[in-house]
């Protein structure tokens, strides 16, 4: 499987590189494209179509290959795999739950591949302005494949706008759904981790009231006020939803407590200054216990660049996938990128990736998670 990664600010540069990409007679047969909304992924959908290149896309808010990163832009790693080796699956959810778009897509994927592996990218931000639960994404796939399938990927972007995200093939798409380009398991080897790097702090705190993503109290005070007490912080008449997730959310999410398992960050994304509440990016049962956190010291990018050697070991792969939390890049600024290109020269192949609303992946405990501030990776190896 030979890979090439490619980039462009506008319809006719990603045509340009696709073409330059080609010129020594490389027939890619799959296109992983990572696009910001203020391009045309319809029509670059359509080109690469027409070159028979078969077509995995999600939207983004930031796009990055190696030695490079941008926003407004796209970007995409062509692979010449074969044909019979991977599929493409794509559901909009409609009217279903979430769970019943999940277990249909997760069947379809063993009615495929005995051992399916996946990339999966699902949409973000509903019609009435929920966020995705990716775990329930993420336990409604491994109640149908079982643990010991690979999961990789991120929740669509939109260039911070929070308005609607998107997942898309050759001639699908979908603001309210989920995307897999699934591999099979017996021909095309995972090897990745997603990590965080974000500290916990303070004592453990406990959610007394909450209702999906809103948490109303915690240890029987408004929720909004302990998290701005604990920040030190208030929040002005001028201040928006959006800023609020800039300067606040992003940096200092909620460490989770869960049994046998990592923490689930979460990060508040909103509130609702009314009702004292946060609107945080997944699902929060009321009783849970977390800690407040802090962003990582300097030595994140070290401690990510060592784990990935510890996988690598004497492995060697064929092309790399990167799914880096947008709130990492707003937290660490240019040493999102760095963590980037550490991984890049870790395995010193064609990569790709993008900056999400939401990671899936194995973390350190080799166990699948939907996380958040989270940088997720996959090298991927034809055997």
């Amino acid at each position: 499987m030979k890979a090439k990664s490619i980039k462009g600010k506008s319809t006719e540069e990603i045509k340009a590189a696709l073409e330059q990409a080609m010129a020594d007679g490389y027939q890619p047969t799959l296109a992983i494209v990572f696009i910001s909304i203020k391009q045309d992924r319809t029509a670059v959908a359509e080109f690469l179509h027409q070159k028979g290149i078969d077509v995995f896309g999600a939207t983004s808010s930031g796009e990055f290959i190696d030695g490079h990163q941008d926003e407004g832009s796209a970007v995409i790693l062509l692979l010449d795999v074969k044909k019979s080796y991977y599929t493409i699956l794509l559901e909009d959810i409609g009217e279903r739950s979430l769970n019943e778009a999940a277990t249909k897509m997760a069947k379809n994927a063993l009615q495929k591949f005995n051992n399916p592996a996946f990339i999966l990218c699902s949409t973000s931000i509903t019609d009435d302005g929920n966020i995705l639960d990716g775990e329930t994404l993420i336990r409604s796939i491994e109640n149908v494949v079982g643990t010991d399938s690979n999961i990789f990927g991120g929740m669509a972007g939109d260039d911070i706008s929070f308005t609607a995200a998107y997942v898309f093939t050759a001639d699908k798409t979908t603001k309210h759904g989920l995307a897999a380009l699934l591999f099979d398991g017996d021909k095309i080897s995972f090897y990745g981790m997603a990590i965080s790097g974000w500290k916990p702090i303070g004592v453990f705190r406990t959610v007394t009231k909450s209702e999906d993503n809103l948490i109303y109290s915690i240890d029987d005070r408004p929720a909004l006020e302990m998290y701005l007490r604990f920040l030190g912080s208030e929040i002005s008449p001028g201040d928006n939803q959006i800023k609020f997730f800039e300067t606040l959310g992003r940096h200092f999410p909620f460490q989770i407590e869960r049994e046998n398992r990592e923490p689930l960050m979460c990060g508040p994304i909103g509130y609702d200054k009314e009702k004292g509440a946060l609107i945080c990016e997944s699902n929060v049962q009321q009783g849970s216990r977390f800690r407040f956190s802090t962003p990582p010291d300097f030595d994140i990018k070290e401690t990510l660049v060592e784990k990935a050697k510890e996988l690598k070991g004497d492995k060697d792969a064929d092309a790399l996938l990167i799914f880096s939390c947008a709130g990492r890049l707003a937290a660490l600024g240019p040493m999102a990128q760095e963590e980037n290109e550490g991984l890049y020269s870790v395995w010193n192949v064609p990569m790709a990736g993008f900056y999400s609303y939401g990671e899936y992946g194995k973390g350190i405990d080799g166990k699948h998670d939907f996380h958040s501030t989270t940088n997720s990776w996959v090298a991927l190896k034809e055997k």
